[in-house]
């Protein structure tokens, strides 16, 4: 499970079951959320997704602890177009 909260502006805490669970700080800032989705969905929405894609490729113990959003396009080149594609499904 994946559960997603707002802990100031910009910032979220993203916390992911396990064993081992973790925790993530990210920072969402409004442009790249509008680039990615147009609005179209929630920013906790958005970020539940992010980290679907990441489960998807690595296990929760391997994302960073800390980062900004777009820093997940510079490890995987297809994320952007994966969840602009998948905006409101």
């Amino acid at each position: 499970m994946i559960a997603v909260k707002k802990i100031g502006d910009d910032i979220y805490e993203v916390a992911v079951d396990g064993p081992p669970g973790t925790t993530h700080r990210v920072v969402l800032e409004d442009a790249y959320y509008m680039k990615l989705t147009g609005g179209k969905e929630s920013k906790e929405r958005l970020l539940e997704r992010s980290f679907e894609f990441l489960l998807r490729r690595e296990p929760n113990t391997s994302i960073l602890p800390s980062f900004d959003l777009p820093t997940i396009n510079r490890y995987f080149p297809s994320y952007e177009a994966d969840i602009q594609a998948g905006v409101g499904r």
